[in-house]
């Protein structure tokens, strides 16, 4: 606020008004006068209790200008916010817009929102489009990115924990004999040690893969992060159900070790953090719910992907080994029926298979079934079948 001679205007351009200026209860009656700057309106008083005086003039920065004028509901008076100055109020509101117009104000986008319905809509269906690209694309982009930075040994102390509170629920130690563990040991330790640098998602990141056998889960296979991949004994007596070579369960952890070299799980985590973090700028106070279902969503919908890269991977590198992935999608699709025959055996009266339901195994094992937890498992295991896949990046 500064003090100088009014060069400008006429009396006839100016409002009456009262300013309450902080330093008395009673009003002081002045002229208002709005003159256009490079920056916005600025706003002059003319206090009537001292004529000839020079005026004092706000710039615009210093003005809490009111809210939008809505010709269909216009307000009794216009108050303005001087900030550490007082107020001041507006009788004339028509006269007051009329001048605020002239000296150069445009309504902002906020104003706009509150006057016009079609803009308010428009808004929101632009906010809403924002937030959904947002989710599709930006953040798995930015997860992505922002994994590059997660140290090798936050995940490795993370799986540790997390095998370790399943080994006391879950999970039971393995009856596998010990020289079938080593069998299937050596396979894993050769296949991951023909890792091509065309398929390393993430340069530098070498974690030391490792396999780890348990009972539990039925038959199943999983990847932690940091390196530690977990078979199970179902999976193992599955294969040999089917009458199925080592190869099947060599492709099963090749996909596994896809899992671990795109570092699906801290992505995951990464990707959620990410959209709670979106949502919560977007949406202020309400972020909390919205983005604890948002984190649901995410998860089931990426882990989708996932699983595609996975598969992807676990093409690239069967192939690289000059070893057949069609026993992986015998296996894959062998594990899906019996899960289904099973489920539809404990419904009264079932006499057959009904068919498969999308979701269905997901819901059984929501988090640890990674070969038949998914609703696109058919399809999967046809690519697998054939060796190739329309998703995955021809070699």
């Amino acid at each position: 606020m500064n003090t100088s001679p009014e060069t400008t205007g006429a009396p006839g351009d100016l409002l009456p008004g009262r300013w309450f200026d902080g330093r008395s209860s009673q009003a002081r009656p002045v002229l208002v006068g709005l003159r256009p700057t490079a920056r916005g309106p600025s706003l002059h008083l003319h206090p009537l209790s001292a004529p000839g005086t020079a005026p004092v003039v706000f710039a615009h920065q210093d003005v809490g200008w009111p809210e939008a004028w809505n010709a269909r509901r216009p307000q009794a008076r216009v108050v303005v916010d001087l900030r550490g100055h007082g107020s001041l109020e507006i009788d004339a509101v028509p006269a007051w817009h009329a001048a605020l117009a002239a000296a150069g104000a445009r309504p902002g986008l906020a104003q706009h929102m509150q006057t016009r319905w079609s803009v308010l809509l428009a808004v929101l269906l632009a906010a809403a489009i924002g937030l959904t690209l947002f989710y599709r694309h930006g953040t798995p982009w930015m997860a992505t990115q922002l994994t590059r930075w997660v140290p090798l040994a936050w995940e490795s102390t993370m799986a540790e924990q997390g095998l370790q509170q399943m080994d006391d629920g879950l999970l039971k130690p393995s009856k596998l004999p010990p020289e079938r563990q080593d069998q299937l040991r050596a396979r894993f330790d050769a296949l991951a040690a023909q890792i091509p640098p065309a398929l390393q998602r993430y340069p530098g990141y070498a974690p030391r893969l490792r396999l780890e056998f348990r009972a539990g889960l039925g038959a199943n296979a999983f990847a932690l992060p940091g390196g530690q991949v977990v078979m199970t004994d179902g999976l193992v007596q599955a294969a040999a159900k089917q009458g199925l070579a080592d190869d099947a369960l060599v492709g099963v952890l090749a996909h596994e070790i896809g899992h671990v070299v795109h570092r699906h799980t801290t992505r995951m985590l990464v990707e959620q953090g990410v959209l709670q973090m979106g949502l919560g700028l977007a949406l202020g106070d309400v972020s909390g719910v919205l983005s604890t279902g948002g984190a649901l969503l995410t998860g089931l919908h990426y882990r989708r992907n996932h699983e595609r890269e996975a598969d992807c991977f676990a093409i690239g590198l069967m192939r690289h080994a000059a070893l057949p992935t069609a026993p992986m999608g015998t296996l894959l699709l062998a594990i899906a029926r019996d899960e289904d025959e099973a489920e539809d055996g404990k419904k009264p009266g079932a006499s057959q298979p009904a068919p498969r339901k999308q979701g269905h195994a997901e819901a059984a094992h929501p988090v640890w079934s990674l070969l038949s937890s998914h609703p696109d498992t058919v399809e999967r295991a046809s690519a697998l079948q054939q060796g190739q896949a329309a998703h995955c990046a021809t070699p």
